[in-house]
């Protein structure tokens, strides 16, 4: 915090409801001032507005910053940046662990410098949740959870063992262990605060980033925040502000109720379609009216949490008693949620605003009445559909052709059945043992490259033998076809924070089961709660037991099918899914359906409410319309429909109200250590240094930081540089960087092999995030990535020129190194778009590539690219890698980069094709903003921190 100051007499005191009296920084005062019509400003745009007034020093943050932002125009254009010092940091694991490896690499840079380490710190607290790494080898049984977190735990001990040593190092750096529940689950009730406090007791609003994009969830109660790049919340928590361009906000005005049958949900794959449709992309979003004030937060943070799905930087609820409410039943103390109300009344942001109180770029109208039961796929979350369209749906897409998000199936096809057998004893080799070829050998039969024709997305390694019963179910023989559900899973942060659907769920499977209802054997179910509160309340309600028996015992507590830790599916199962080319299904609660995302062998999946995913497992079919057609044959052999077995709002209400404590959540939150023993077991080292060990496979010191100097290279322009590749659209961080299961052939697997790892005990590119050498050779090495430079092949694959020689992408990068040739990548819309994951940047600079052209970037990536020094262009409008005709054979220039670079600023990409004919074509430089320059010219964020760090030292 800096040294208090009194700019426009803003400095004042409030009540702090217990007698005692607070200091904070006035908004009402600076429009008193006559800094700007602050009052009018979107709820939102204020909250930034205080921490840039509070955090005024001249040098981070200017006096004209102050009045930029107070003067906000609804419609204006954006071309001024502001410079954000939020409150905290949030990470998970699989993005914390290589910041806090860049972390020790920066320590032992200064170091080796002569400087003290200890000046590499963090200057805001860091809370780290453990919640990616658990995966659901078992299910189905009552020992799942058991069994699941000692897998975890034997996957991940080095890892853990090095989070440990974080711990201990930094003054500022919290771990909340594995076990407890989902990231923004735990923020939501447990590490968020409302209003925080310095030590001379100033009080100001909590904010913060996070390194997970659904780091937005936390917009549900009022606190702005979300999701950055593992590289922004570094300079983050380094001191450095996070600048962003000053947004548009779009107001949504939101009225009337939600109908009887409609979920949450529901309301959040509605909201998704429709601000997809609105073009909110890096805009602010701040839900208003007497709709938005009526909603309970659970249900808001449900529609903040899909934020990235509806692409907007943040979904934001103001501060009301609503919020108050929450914080009091989630076990915040009086005085804290007194200070929350006092601070939010003194400062005029309390209370939801009615229509007319504040001024929007746009306003989007919603009617919660008219909302409707939906799910959403079946490979993108803004793809909704209303429940009882489902059937035709599924059917039309069955025989769609590819390039149309179709299956090109003939329609007899949709009938056909083929014979399986499930379960028995079989080996971990059979058993798809996760790390490395996920399937037997027979199954070789995919028309892809010989680097990539088995998918490798999410299966983790299993145990040696896999025991018959491993997904709960005996030995038996069924029969699989299109449309089948072959996984249901109630998951992630979405939906597990929201009691309501959580009851509904567990109401759906206690009439199902008095009905007689029962999930088909082929179903693998799993129930992974968001924190241990949804457990102690499925328990209190007495509805665990029923779902139980319908397989959906808890698993784990964190994030699982929906990241595509879905664990392996029976090997017969999926025998006969790769055989037939069967068009399989998943049901999830969760946030995200991206191809193969859930599972490398599931091409079709949907999200929904936990009660539908209950109700789909039940049915095993997503080839069916609810509205009319049974669910399955009950007691006597009746016919039973959803509108049997669908919980009223009456019976949610009433469990709501005894299900529920303050104390459950003072009870769940109060001992890590003894919900999770295993933790305590973990050794781990000491020192302010980290020793690194060349042997590890886990956790490597990252070259960024080891040819390190002062002195910063001037900007200059990129010559004869050579396409890595050129993608199309919709190209996902998953795609750029999996966090999946590692191919024995690929360049990471033959790493590791050579490094004394069994393929048994590969564990998963998001376990490996630690470990630079595996990481660059898993850069676009989806299995599902098109480069369009080799036509027809799917794969991390290109072709090196100019000898037109196809090697894989990390090959090719290594013989363009040696020949000191600059790389350039082209891509279509929407580039990066999906979870916030730095090692899509980090490995994009580790490969040689200089410059990425698209026709658009996602607001992460591109903020990300440039974090790592990598230059982002963006084609005009019109113009792309096709209209353009690129084929691979070109050279690339890149002029009008020197010294004198601006913001958005257009330069010229000069293509050079094989018969020696030249074409300039204008491109836009999306570094969008002053500071970027300035990290561009360093070389990236963190080594632009680093010089400033040391020379300060």
């Amino acid at each position: 915090m800096n040294k208090a100051h009194n700019l426009f007499n803003t400095f004042q005191k409030f009540d702090l409801g217990n007698g005692q009296q607070g200091s904070f920084y006035s908004l009402p005062a600076l429009e008193k001032a006559g800094i700007g019509p602050i009052s009018r400003l979107p709820v939102s745009i204020r909250i930034v507005l205080e921490s840039v007034l509070r955090n005024y020093d001249e040098k981070k943050v200017s006096e004209t910053n102050v009045r930029t932002l107070a003067n906000w125009k609804a419609t204006a254009e954006r071309s001024e940046e502001i410079p954000f010092i939020v409150a905290r940091i949030v990470l998970q694991d699989f993005t914390g662990v290589p910041l806090l490896v860049d972390l020790a690499a920066m320590r032992s840079a200064a170091a080796r410098l002569g400087k003290n380490p200890k000046i590499i710190e963090p200057l805001v607290p860091v809370d780290l949740v453990v919640d990616h790494s658990v995966q659901v080898d078992f299910a189905g049984s009552a020992d799942a959870l058991r069994k699941n977190i000692e897998m975890e735990f034997q996957r991940n001990r080095e890892r853990y063992q090095f989070l440990k040593w974080g711990m201990q190092a930094f003054d500022t750096f919290k771990v909340v262990p594995p076990g407890i529940g989902i990231v923004h689950q735990v923020n939501l009730e447990y590490l968020a605060k409302g209003v925080l406090s310095d030590k001379s007791g100033v009080y100001y609003p909590d904010s913060l980033v996070g390194t997970d994009s659904h780091t937005t969830m936390i917009n549900g109660l009022g606190i702005v925040g979300w999701g950055v790049g593992g590289i922004e919340a570094e300079a983050g928590m380094l001191g450095q502000p996070v600048y962003f361009l000053t947004p548009d906000v779009v107001g949504v005005h939101v009225t009337g109720t939600l109908q009887e049958g409609v979920t949450a949900t529901d309301l959040a794959l509605t909201v998704t379609q429709m601000l997809r449709k609105a073009k909110v992309v890096g805009k602010f979003v701040e839900f208003f009216g007497e709709g938005a004030a009526a909603l309970p937060v659970v249900d808001r943070a449900t529609i903040a949490n899909m934020a990235p799905e509806y692409g907007a930087t943040m979904g934001f609820f103001p501060i009301d008693e609503e919020s108050c409410q929450y914080l009091t039943s989630t076990g915040r103390t009086k005085e804290q949620v007194d200070a929350f109300r006092n601070y939010f009344k003194a400062q005029g942001m309390f209370g939801i605003p009615k229509k007319g109180q504040c001024e929007y770029s746009t306003v989007v109208e919603l009617n919660l009445s008219e909302v409707k039961p939906s799910v959403a796929g079946p490979k993108r979350p803004q793809d909704r559909i209303n429940l009882p369209e489902l059937k035709d749906k599924f059917v039309d897409l069955f025989q769609k052709p590819v390039a149309d998000n179709g299956y090109n199936k003939a329609v007899a096809d949709l009938g056909k059945r083929f014979a399986t057998r499930f379960g028995g004893r079989t080996t971990a080799a059979e058993m798809i043992s996760g790390g490395g070829d996920q399937v037997p050998a027979a199954k070789k039969s995919q028309n892809t490259s010989a680097l990539t024709e088995l998918e490798m997305m999410n299966n983790r390694p299993t145990p040696d033998v896999m025991p018959a019963n491993a997904m709960g179910k005996e030995a038996g023989f069924a029969d699989l076809g299109h449309g089948d559900v072959l996984i249901a899973s109630i998951t992630s942060c979405t939906n597990t924070s929201n009691p309501s659907v959580m009851l509904a769920a567990g109401i759906l499977a206690k009439k199902a089961v008095e009905k007689g209802l029962q999930v088909n054997p082929t179903v693998k179910t799993s129930l992974a709660p968001g924190s241990r509160v949804v457990s102690e309340y499925l328990k209190n309600s007495g509805l665990q037991p029923y779902l139980d028996r319908l397989g959906f015992q808890i698993v784990g507590y964190g994030c699982t099918t929906c990241i595509g830790n879905s664990g392996p599916l029976d090997p017969h199962l999926e025998d006969t899914i790769v055989s037939n080319d069967i068009v399989a299904a998943s049901v999830l609660s969760g946030n995200r359906n991206f191809e193969a995302r859930v599972h490398q062998s599931i091409k079709a999946n949907f999200l929904m409410s936990p009660p539908l995913v209950v109700a789909f497992a039940l049915a095993g079919r997503v080839n069916i319309d609810m509205s009319k057609e049974p669910i399955g044959k009950g007691k006597g052999g009746e016919d039973v429909y959803l509108r049997d077995i669908w919980p009223t709002l009456g019976e949610i209400r009433d469990l709501m109200k005894s299900s529920f404590s303050a104390e459950t959540f003072h009870a769940m939150y109060k001992d890590f250590s003894s919900q999770n023993p295993l933790w305590d077991k973990i050794p781990s080292s000491a020192g302010n240094l980290y020793q690194w060990d060349d042997k590890s496979t886990y956790i490597q010191e990252p070259p960024f930081f080891t040819e390190f100097s002062l002195q910063t290279h001037p900007i200059t322009e990129v010559l004869q540089a050579r396409p890595l590749a050129i993608f199309g659209d919709s190209v996902t961080t998953d795609h750029i960087s999996p966090a999946g299961a590692i191919k024995a052939s690929s360049p990471a697997g033959v790493y590791l092999q050579g490094n004394g790892v069994p393929v048994v005990d590969f564990n998963s590119y998001g376990s490996r995030r630690g470990n630079d050498r595996v990481m660059v050779r898993g850069t676009f090495a989806n299995v599902r990535i098109k480069n369009l430079m080799v036509p027809g092949v799917e794969g991390g694959v290109t072709m090196l020129q100019p000898e037109a020689e196809k090697l894989s992408i990390y090959d090719a990068a290594i013989k363009y190194a040696q020949r000191k040739t600059p790389l350039i990548i082209f891509a279509g819309q929407e580039y990066g778009t999906g979870s916030s994951r730095d090692w899509a940047a980090k490995g994009t600079n580790l490969l040689g590539v200089k410059v990425v052209v698209a026709q658009s970037f996602e607001r992460i990536h591109r903020s990300n690219l440039v974090g790592m020094g990598v230059l982002p262009l963006q084609f005009k409008e019109g113009t792309s890698a096709q209209t353009l005709k690129l084929d691979g054979t070109e050279t690339f220039d890149v002029l009008g980069l020197d010294k004198n670079l601006k913001p958005q600023q257009d330069v010229t990409l000069r293509i050079t094709r094989a018969n020696g004919q030249v074409e300039n074509v204008a491109v836009r430089c999306r570094i969008d903003t002053p500071i970027e320059i300035d990290y561009y010219q360093h070389g990236g964020i963190l080594p632009f921190v680093l010089r400033q760090l040391i020379a300060a030292a």
